[in-house]
């Protein structure tokens, strides 16, 4: 069964890893975002990506379309200005469900990205983890938007 802990690990891997990306250098941030994708995300099957910041393209089932909306210059996604360069000095998860099972775990609720001017973004979001052998958790389902405004 997979542990809350667990679950709480894995998120504040992705939470360090976009701020991570954001301190690398132009020459570093391809391999530091490549290295996130590849420890934090399950391309063992098809990913179930919808990011926060993506129209022309919604959904992003490759690696490379991942990886794309994390650093962009990607010529396939041109509206990818490179969610994670910001750069986001904090990025921390407000968790509103997680649920449990044997081999998958699911969590929502809100993250809040800060940039270095200090004003919070709330983005909602819904992750799927899978458990992968000798790999932990890895993310299958990432579904973010901007909340809803009336």
């Amino acid at each position: 069964m997979i542990s809350e802990q667990s679950l709480l690990q894995a998120q504040d891997a992705w939470a360090r890893g976009v701020e991570a990306i954001g301190r690398c250098s132009e020459t570093q941030r391809q391999s530091e975002a490549r290295s996130m994708l590849e420890r934090l995300y399950d391309f063992s099957h098809p990913l179930m990506f919808k990011p926060t910041k993506a129209a022309q393209a919604p959904f992003r089932g490759s690696f490379e379309a991942a990886l794309s909306y994390f650093i962009g210059g990607n010529p396939a996604f041109p509206e990818d200005a490179g969610f994670a360069l910001q750069p986001w000095v904090r990025v921390r998860f407000e968790n509103a469900s997680l649920s449990f099972d044997e081999n998958f775990a699911f969590a929502q609720g809100h993250y809040y990205f800060t940039p270095p001017e200090g004003t919070e973004l709330k983005v909602e979001y819904s992750f799927g983890y899978r458990a992968v052998e000798n790999e932990g958790l890895k993310i299958f389902l990432h579904h973010s938007s901007l909340p809803f405004s009336v």
